[in-house]
């Protein structure tokens, strides 16, 4: 009997579960990753199956000081049910699988494929010779060999998507190893970007976030500095496409002829995430970023005089070697000057193979603490401050699932407004679908999510919510035995929870 005969198996055919850490480029990776394995064959594994797959995938990110000793204890887990399971395969992807390489197998000897950031492609390959040859197989590619957009996929949302624009980033910031990891930028054709996105928009996708390590950036490796509000003012044209928004740009690379397509552009929202990281110049200039506190607040000036209801959005790092007091009340007064409906705050952790791990000047816990603990304190009361003032405005909200953890027990749904604030609305009498959109006003606010209370004013039937009805339609008619869980649906997470510089610079 085979290995894969002995295995625990859903109807006979292999299971698989992907695990992801990470930034948005992990989140859109992980789909392809799941693409490639329903094309070999595979099915999703149910929900909650907390690694008894055929195969669990990590797809893992180098970014936090920790991220190793996340992964070497999670694989840990595993080893046990390995060891009961003759059939049960592992692998080990993404940025951190680029930079230990042969690490890992060493310190987790029942890992049995290990691959890169560059070549996801080969991970169906890499499983099979793996089973046959019976030894781990370790492929790490040094250029991209594939652009991920052209490999199959299994997109989380029916109504919703991640369209990858770049890879790479040509940045030099002294505290991210991703440029390292994922190389130097390379643009897609903006021909195969928008043939993509028409694509899905037939599929019935109604809202798509143009993803980029350095979104903005893009046009660089194809010649055309004004290839990003070329781009956005071409998904302006596409019919059935009612909300674009991108993420991540940087200051460096955000030029007025961005703005002026964003605020021309009717289906590009009014939502921008510019990632500050620190307000110090002094500072900035260790990090090896390339704007100053001026040239950064006057990008926010210019989008608040072309899209007046735009909600900025930032990431911040207390605590970077060096940083004095004074430094820190820089920050403090951008945050003030700038008015973010959120912040992403992050203490400085050393990153191995970063240039900011070796600096002088590393500030003791117990300040980095003190200090985030104020930070996070004012971004609060601003953001409660700037949501109050949506309060009586009239707004149409994508119905999202997931994202109102409560929504059961308070008969609520929740949705997005357009600047991407999170929305929790009275369920309506007649029957409302993820992708649908519901027109409310809103009554009350809090720091980090608004409601609307009232009576639901107006809701709109949409090929997106028929896209989404569809596909659970699907996923219920499959064979009990062949289960795969539903899936995780709604618009995808705006920002991930991770330090700046992993696709979010």
């Amino acid at each position: 009997m085979s290995s894969i005969d002995r295995s625990q198996s859903v109807g006979g055919t292999r299971t698989y579960e992907v695990r992801t850490y990470g930034c948005q480029m992990n989140v859109h990776d992980s789909e392809r990753l799941a693409g490639l394995l329903e094309d070999a064959g595979y099915v999703r594994a149910p929900e909650g199956s907390d690694g008894d797959a055929d195969v669990v995938v990590f797809n893992t990110c180098a970014v936090r000081e920790n991220a190793d000793n996340k992964l070497y204890g999670n694989l840990g887990h595993l080893a046990p049910k390995k060891a009961r399971r003759p059939g049960m395969q592992i692998a080990v992807g993404g940025c951190l699988a680029q930079k230990d390489r042969d690490t890992i197998v060493k310190r987790a000897p029942w890992v049995d494929v290990v691959f890169g950031t560059h070549n996801i492609g080969k991970l169906p390959v890499l499983l099979e010779r793996a089973r046959v040859q019976e030894e781990a197989q370790v492929e790490i590619a040094e250029s991209l060999e594939a652009f991920p957009s052209t490999l199959p996929t299994r997109r989380e949302s029916a109504y919703a998507a991640w369209v990858s624009i770049s890879v790479g980033c040509n940045n030099t910031c002294t505290f991210c190893i991703v440029p390292a990891l994922r190389g130097k930028e390379k643009d897609r054709r903006p021909g195969d970007i928008l043939a993509e996105i028409e694509a899905l928009v037939a599929e019935g996708v109604s809202e798509i976030t143009l993803l980029g390590q350095n979104v903005n950036a893009y046009g660089s490796d194809i010649g055309d500095r004004e290839a990003f509000s070329k781009l956005l003012r071409a998904c302006g044209r596409i019919d059935g496409l009612e909300r674009v928004r991108f993420t991540s740009p940087h200051p460096r690379d955000f030029t007025d002829d961005v703005i002026a397509a964003m605020a021309e552009t009717p289906n590009v929202m009014p939502q921008l995430h510019m990632p500050l990281q620190s307000g110090s110049d002094a500072v900035l200039k260790a990090m090896r970023r390339s704007y100053r506190q001026e040239r950064y607040l006057g990008i926010i000036e210019k989008v608040r005089a072309a899209i007046p209801h735009a909600a900025i959005s930032t990431d911040i790092i207390v605590g970077f070697p060096g940083e004095t007091e004074e430094d820190f009340e820089q920050t403090l007064h951008v945050v003030r000057e700038a008015r973010f409906a959120q912040a992403f705050t992050f203490q400085y952790s050393k990153r191995p193979g970063t240039p900011a791990a070796e600096m002088d000047g590393q500030i003791p816990k117990k300040v980095v603490q003190e200090r985030y603990e104020r930070l996070v304190a004012l971004q609060e009361e601003i953001s409660w401050e700037e949501n109050k003032k949506q309060v009586g405005r009239t707004l149409e909200l994508m119905v999202a699932e997931g994202e109102g953890r409560k929504d059961d027990t308070t008969h609520r749904l929740s949705g997005r407004a357009p600047d991407n604030r999170l929305v929790h609305f009275t369920k309506p009498e007649q029957v409302v679908r993820p992708g649908d959109v519901v027109t409310v006003e809103i009554t009350y606010a809090a720091p980090h999510h608004l409601l609307a209370e009232g009576p639901v004013r107006d809701v709109r039937r949409t090929r997106a919510g028929d896209a989404w009805e569809k596909r659970n339609a699907a996923e219920a008619a499959k064979p009990a035995g062949v289960m795969l869980g539903l899936p995780k649906v709604g618009v995808p997470e705006p920002l991930p929870a991770v330090t700046g510089g992993c696709a979010v610079d």
